[in-house]
């Protein structure tokens, strides 16, 4: 999982926002919407990176349609060093 980690949160152009995604979703569970609004991003932006991070077990969902909201999987928890210490060096 660590390796995945630092491929989906750093090596690739979308890291950065992966990275605030997962961020705001370990600060609080929210659905996609209020990603979209509260980080300023594209709505399409944000379910692309959701999908991704939903693709490689970073991140969880719990609900369906609309109100489905996001926070981080039990498998990105186990490895939080190493979210923490991505979240540094990312910034």
């Amino acid at each position: 999982m660590e390796g995945v980690l630092w491929y989906v949160l750093t090596g690739t152009r979308g890291g950065k926002n992966r990275v605030r995604l997962l961020r705001a979703v370990d600060e609080r569970p929210r659905n996609a919407n209020q990603l979209a609004e509260d980080l300023e991003l594209d709505y399409k932006t944000v379910r692309h990176h959701l999908d991704v991070l939903m693709e490689n077990n970073v991140v969880q969902n719990s609900g369906d349609g609309y109100g489905t909201v996001y926070l981080p999987s039990d498998r990105a928890r186990s490895n939080w060093d190493t979210v923490e210490t991505i979240f540094t060096q990312v910034g």
